[in-house]
């Protein structure tokens, strides 16, 4: 008689399972943006554990046995996070995602990439897209994008996400996915200043339009996809964000133009706007690229308070003439 062998389960069978089942789903994070995750999650049946530095539950008591890891936690914290998290052993069965939009200022890297340096042998996903936590808490359709290296774990992660008024999609593009969400926080700014201007719906066209390939020329140096930034996570991202006031960073490029100090505004908000240390970062890393970033950088200059807003739009206006040639952009291979 021939002994039965034991099925011995991959990683991305045990990731294939996590579509058919509840899971167990810890959001790092307990702000608008976590919660509204929180809340979506919790309507799907699974099993959600919050935390934050403020809570009662220690950081291993909220990861121990999550099969589905969530940091939405500011950009400023994300480092630490990283460091805390290694410590825990967690298991490479565990998916991690990160919902943050930011660069750090100290190595200039995306969250991704400085959980996916930690984590090498975990798969590291992105959740980007057009989501303005307010509207997603009230329950108002809207759409994003789970990218992934590892495409299964992708599809897990768009199968706890998906709801009736949540339409999710899935990319192996998590960098290029990543920076669309982060690079058109610094042009909200910018879209945030024409509006407070008074500039009109002609500028604000075109200044959207002209942006969407400094944010594509910016990221696809750094190893996005072309396409990536097309898409949800990038021009879909970018037209919720620097058009509606619901959004943080266009309601500092707006109190920028009616006079207002960015401490002031940065009050007024009470919660980060990514984009203004996006721009610092932004311009460090296309001074050391060589990448041209003129939208970004008058943007830089009057978050600095070099200059007005006013002086920051004549000087985009005042630039050289030169063909609109998206050629480049599109193909950067050529």
């Amino acid at each position: 008689m021939t002994a039965t062998l034991p099925t011995i389960q991959t990683t991305n069978d045990i990731f294939e399972s996590y579509k058919h089942r509840q899971i167990a789903l810890t959001i790092l994070g307990s702000g608008a943006w976590g919660s509204a995750l929180a809340h979506i999650a919790n309507s799907n049946d699974h099993k959600v554990r919050m935390w934050s530095r403020s809570g009662d539950l220690s950081l291993k008591e909220a990861v121990d046995g999550a099969e589905v890891i969530i940091s939405a936690i500011s950009m400023k914290g994300v480092p630490d996070l990283v460091s805390q998290l290694k410590e825990l052993n967690i298991p490479e069965t565990t998916i991690l995602v990160t919902a943050t939009k930011g660069l750090d200022p100290e190595t200039t890297l995306t969250p991704s990439r400085i959980f996916q340096n930690a984590f090498p042998n975990h798969a590291v996903a992105v959740l980007s897209g057009p989501n303005l936590s307010k509207e997603i808490e009230q329950g108002l359709p809207a759409a994003t994008v789970i990218a992934c290296e590892n495409e299964t774990a992708a599809e897990a992660v768009q199968h706890v996400f998906a709801s009736e008024n949540f339409r999710t999609y899935r990319s192996t593009d998590p960098l290029g996915a990543e920076l669309g969400g982060t690079l058109k926080n610094v042009i909200a700014i910018a879209v945030g200043v024409c509006e407070g201007l008074n500039l009109g719906s002609n500028a604000r066209s075109a200044l959207i339009t002209r942006a969407l390939p400094e944010v594509m020329r910016v990221g696809t140096h750094l190893g996005g996809q072309p396409e990536t930034f097309l898409g949800l996570s990038g021009l879909g991202d970018m037209l919720a964000t620097c058009t509606s006031p619901l959004s943080r960073n266009y309601r500092v490029g707006y109190g920028l133009a009616q006079g207002k100090s960015l401490d002031q505004i940065l009050d007024e908000l009470g919660s980060t706007a990514e984009g203004v240390n996006t721009a610092k970062v932004l311009m460090t890393i296309a001074q050391r690229e060589q990448v041209s970033a003129p939208i970004s950088q008058q943007v830089y200059r009057l978050l600095k308070g070099d200059i007005s807003a006013e002086e920051a739009v004549a000087e985009l206006m005042e630039r050289k003439l030169k063909a609109e040639d998206y050629q480049q952009v599109l193909q950067p291979d050529k």
